[in-house]
């Protein structure tokens, strides 16, 4: 027997099914007289579960998704003629500051472990 949440799931695979490349790249569009490639990070995420005990003790069945997509930048022909890829300047950013962030703390552990030893 398939169920209400069953049929609900493989629903959400068929919408999702192209999610990929296709997803990844958008469409070349002419902007300004410049032909672009929109270029982005697109991730999806499912998850559902049920109960075997019945609905009265507790039992019941549910799910969820989401979706995330990071406009990273756009592939732009140059002056010459060549594809050359033009990044979010503040995605970049944004993306940086958490490594930033982490080795600055690395270094500070090392500096302190050094001074220790001393």
């Amino acid at each position: 027997m398939v169920g209400p949440m069953s049929e609900s799931f493989s629903s959400l695979v068929d919408t999702f099914k192209n999610v990929g490349v296709s997803r990844a790249y958008g469409p070349a569009m002419n902007i300004a007289g410049e032909e672009v490639i929109p270029v982005a990070v697109v991730t999806f995420g499912f998850g559902g579960g049920s109960s075997t005990e019945d609905a009265q003790t507790g039992g019941g069945s549910g799910g969820g998704g989401g979706g995330f997509v990071l406009p990273l930048g756009v592939y732009a022909k140059s002056p010459a003629g060549q594809m050359t890829f033009r990044p979010n300047t503040v995605v970049v950013l944004a993306a940086l500051a958490p490594l930033v962030c982490a080795v600055g703390i690395s270094i500070r552990g090392i500096l302190r472990a050094v001074r220790s030893r001393r």
